[in-house]
């Protein structure tokens, strides 16, 4: 019988000749403690703290770095995305990122197709195939941080894919690196050849096995079944069945291979074309039972998604806010629903589907009317709910706990059945009251959720317990003890089990044969340990608010614009866990060496921008908790030194415009020079450094009775931004303070300012650094001029920077949740006012050929993106929002602090603009637009100053 290959235990000899970030062409590599701990989790309940972390840069730097762990038997696990929930991508050896090097993406046969790099995340790829109405094949409910190598990975599926559109089935070529660093491009028509030449010996085993299987009808038939449902255990046999060729074998052997056979630096997919119109709602049921029972009758109306959420899923979903009022309206008691999706080319396709449907569910004994939304905003709320379904549920756990997401599948027959069976395990292991079922009803896929202690015996014991009880449950029914998550740790010591000894010795001799040093993440799929999935369980203890919501599931990552210099919030809530452990463990070696790196890698380049809270299932704003840390960080003496710039706002404000206006008259390196002996000396995050593409000051906020009507008259309150004043316009406008003003004459519009707009903020700067008293001073002036300039409340304040109309926003919140009298205010963005109150009476003559946009985070945070296009379709023939689009990262004054930031989170946006010239380039904040044109070398303006330009 075939035995695994144990690699050698991981030592320091050799280790720096294999690491050593100074060798010319070898991957940059770390040990430090930080790096080290940041990298260790991912979405499940393990924990594995690296040795060291690799981030190759190319494919020629992965095979020289398997090349050398092959050589000295070093363990390797390649991670991308971090959202595993098997524990498949963590390791106590060498863990390589590859995802900050390999996000490349080409777009091919208009949509078609599409090549990209296993560091993108599905929604990624899908933004950049929207304009070509194309999509991926698969859609795991973690698209925003599933990346495309997870994907291959673990062979995923989703909610509307089934099996037919699978990684399996949908990709069509990969660029592979075994683990001896021979490179193989599976679409090269030479790619056999290649293979056999480079490889003979795997070649040969390829054949060897896949003709041993062919010739054994019981393992043709039991694979057969196996993967005539969705089934990610082990490894993908089929593939012996479905080809002939080595080299395809070999590809969709290492799809779902969870980084054991090969690396994947590169992959082609086929794509979906996306049909144009689409209903989905809610069928609710009085019972889990009776909407399993309909689910034959739900399939055969052929919606594209059936997705089943138990009572314990509805009431969490409830209870975390989802602005969702089929769910909210109803009183959920033991109740259970489906969520389904019909989808059509066309208005009669899709109404006669509905019809069809309706006649269906006319049979049913439903708990309310069924209600299918056509409407895209209410749509995407139902398909936030379920997608955010997994962090929502495990932020609700007890404190202290971890949450352990399961993912089985059972023919469709079976699934009434199973999940009574899994309802009746979880009352025999004490789970009842917080477990949870849902998961893709159509394809018989389930997933489940537990929440377990394991810092106690009893905890470990119990988990082992019903595992055992699970695994014999489910391959009773003839099912898979994975459909889409991997096999990862907790089920690789079952895959026996459910393949049987002879498909287990074909899956351990090929695992020998393409990997005989075992370096490629060992014991993930196959374990002969029977207590492999009961090693390295992660333990949470309390920290603060935050941090013990967060499941660590980091959908929150790809949004962050430090991710590619630092760290992301999950990494900076990961620190704070790990901070504290060491101060309860004594630890202050590695306390000490995490606050130092805390300083900069957390508090400085957080942009605090809160786009970490538009992508988080349970809205953590690691912002928030930044901010708190920077004001406890923050000495008197700065927090006085803001309540004194907040007391006189308009002596600082337009200081800071003064001093931009000299430095622009006197030559560039003179006053960088200054700025950077002023930042040695008293600290990068104190001083600005000057850039000779910052403009000159603006000119200064004013409220003349000329131009400025009293609020009994007025249709408006105009609170012009500050950064206005203090940063001037681009070189072709006039600003967006004029440019307001201007049309809102022009269209007979009567605005009103506020009695002292000169010293007068939103308040962001004091709320970003944290200064408490200087945010409160400056609310405590504001408010009550707005208060009164709005004629309590009768007229909307408008603001003209994003990031502004933001900050009084919250503003406001802080006031009202203290229960003040200004609840009645209304803030409005410019841009949203402009389309809505404006440009009706202004006709644009001529539109201009194209326009690039740029959405803020403020402008996504309020919702306004969708006025920030309808605006610009309003002036262009052509609209662009670049697919990578996100947070410049400037954040106020944090791209003067640290240029470094806002280069860094441009950089894939600034790529694809500056590949794709257009006629005009606009956003809808100041500092944001400084911080494009800078990444860009375009020149970027307020998009009402455009509106202004072009209703001339």
């Amino acid at each position: 019988m075939p035995q695994l290959a144990a690699p050698a235990a991981l030592t320091t000899s050799g280790l720096e000749d294999l690491m050593d970030p100074q060798r010319a062409g070898g991957p940059v590599a770390t040990r430090r403690s930080a790096d080290r701990i940041r990298y260790a989790p991912d979405a499940s309940h393990y924990l594995f703290t690296p040795e060291i972390i690799a981030t190759p840069r190319s494919i020629t730097e992965v095979a020289e770095l398997l090349r050398a762990a092959e050589g000295q038997g070093r363990p390797v696990t390649f991670r991308s995305g971090g959202s595993s929930l098997a524990g498949q991508a963590q390791t106590d050896a060498i863990l390589a990122d590859t995802r900050k090097h390999f996000q490349q993406i080409e777009v091919l046969d208009d949509g078609a197709r599409v090549r990209v790099g296993p560091g993108l995340t599905v929604n990624q790829v899908n933004n950049h195939l929207r304009r070509h109405r194309h999509h991926l094949g698969p859609d795991p409910a973690s698209s925003s941080a599933a990346t495309m190598g997870g994907v291959i990975s673990n062979n995923s599926s989703g909610m509307a894919c089934g099996t037919a559109l699978n990684t399996y089935h949908m990709l069509e070529s990969a660029v592979l690196v075994l683990p001896s660093g021979t490179v193989i491009d599976t679409a090269d028509p030479a790619a056999d050849h290649t293979l056999r030449t480079s490889e003979p010996r795997i070649y040969d085993g390829l054949l060897r096995l896949r003709d041993r299987i062919r010739s054994n009808s019981t393992s043709v038939e039991r694979l057969e079944h196996l993967f005539s449902m969705k089934n990610t255990l082990g490894y993908g046999l089929n593939a012996f069945l479905d080809y002939d060729d080595p080299v395809q074998i070999l590809l969709h052997l290492v799809i779902g291979g969870e980084g054991t056979l090969a690396f994947v630096a590169e992959a082609v997919f086929r794509t979906v074309p996306t049909q144009p119109l689409a209903a989905t709602g809610l069928l609710f049921f009085d019972t889990l039972d009776e909407a399993s029972a309909a689910l034959r009758e739900v399939n055969r109306t052929e919606p594209v998604a059936i997705e089943l959420m138990d009572a314990t899923s509805l009431k969490i979903a409830q209870n975390s806010g989802a602005q969702v009022d089929q769910l909210n309206r109803f009183d959920v008691a033991e109740h259970a629903c489906l969520l389904i999706e019909y989808q059509a080319s066309d208005d009669d396709a899709l109404a006669s589907t509905l019809a069809r449907a309706a006649d269906a569910f006319d049979g049913f004994s439903l708990s309310a009317d069924p209600s299918l939304s056509r409407d895209r905003a209410e749509r995407a709320a139902l398909w936030t709910v379920r997608k955010g379904l997994y962090a929502t549920v495990a932020a609700a756990r007890p404190q202290g706990t971890a949450a352990l997401l399961e993912d089985i599948v059972v023919p469709a027959p079976k699934l009434l059945e199973t999940c009574q069976d899994l309802t009746r395990l979880f009352a025999e292991h004490d789970y009842g009251s917080d477990a949870c079922i849902f998961g893709h009803a159509r394809d018989g896929n389930l997933h489940f959720m537990l929440t377990e202690t394991f810092d106690t015996e009893a905890g470990v014991a119990r988990h082992e317990r019903f595992t055992e009880d699970l695994v014999s449950m489910v391959l009773g029914h003839d099912g898979s003890l994975k459909a889409e998550h991997g096999t990862g740790r907790n089920m690789a010591p079952f895959v026996r089990r459910q393949y049987g000894d002879e498909l287990f010795d074909v899956m351990v001799e090929l695992k020998q044969l393409i990997d005989p040093q075992g370096i490629l993440n060992p014991g993930i799929i196959l374990s002969e340990d029977p207590s492999f999935h009961l090693t390295g369980l992660k333990t949470n203890p309390p920290v603060e608010e935050e941090v013990d919501r967060c499941v660590e599931c980091g959908f929150c990552e790809s949004v962050c614009p430090s991710r590619g210099l630092t760290t992301t919030p999950r990494q900076r809530i990961v620190l704070r866990r790990a901070m504290v452990t060491a101060e309860r463990e004594g630890d202050h070696t590695l306390l000490a060496e995490l606050r130092e790196a805390e300083e900069y890698d957390s508090l400085q380049t957080c942009a605090a921008d809160g786009m970490c809270q538009t992508a988080c299932p349970v809205e953590i704003n690691t912002g928030d908790l930044v901010k708190r840390l920077r004001a406890e960080n923050g000495g008197r003496a700065e927090q006085a030194m803001w309540r004194q710039a907040a007391e006189h706002w308009e002596v600082a404000s337009r200081g800071a415009g003064s001093a931009l206006s000299t430095a622009r008259r006197l030559p560039t390196p003179v006053v960088r020079g200054a700025t950077e002996l002023a930042r040695r000396a008293v600290g990068t995050d104190q001083v600005p450094l000057y850039s000779g593409d910052l403009p000159a000051g603006g000119a200064k906020r004013r409220r003349t009775e000329d131009i400025w009507t009293d609020s009994s008259n007025a249709d408006a309150v105009f609170f012009a931004a500050c950064t206005s004043a203090m940063f001037g316009p681009s070189g072709s406008g006039e600003g967006s303070t004029a440019a307001f003003r201007t049309l809102c004459e022009r269209a007979g519009v009567r605005l009103s300012v506020p009695v002292g707009i000169d010293s007068m903020c939103c308040s962001t700067p004091w709320s970003s650094k944290g200064m408490k008293s200087g945010f409160a001073q400056m609310r405590e002036k504001v408010l009550p001029a707005l208060w009164r300039a709005s004629d309590h409340g009768r007229l909307p304040v408008v603001c003209d920077a994003s990031s502004c109309s933001e900050g009084l926003h919250h503003m406001l919140s802080t006031a009202v949740a203290e229960h003040s009298e200004y609840a009645e205010l209304r803030i409005v963005d410019a841009v949203q006012f402009v389309t809505e109150k404006v440009m009706p009476s202004l006709p644009v003559a001529e539109r201009i050929p194209s326009l690039t946009l740029h959405p803020t985070c403020a402008s996504t945070r309020s919702g306004t993106n969708a006025h920030l296009t309808a605006l610009g379709e309003l002036l262009a023939q052509d609209v662009i929002v670049p697919a990578a689009w996100g947070c410049c990262g400037f954040a106020g004054d944090r791209g003067l602090l640290h240029p470094e930031l806002t280069a860094s989170a441009t950089a894939q946006e600034a790529a694809e603009v500056q590949g794709c010239a257009t006629t005009a380039y606009a956003s809808s904040n100041r500092t944001c637009e400084i911080g494009m044109s800078r990444a860009t070398g375009q020149e970027y303006q307020h998009i009402i100053e455009l509106a202004e330009q072009l209703t001339r």
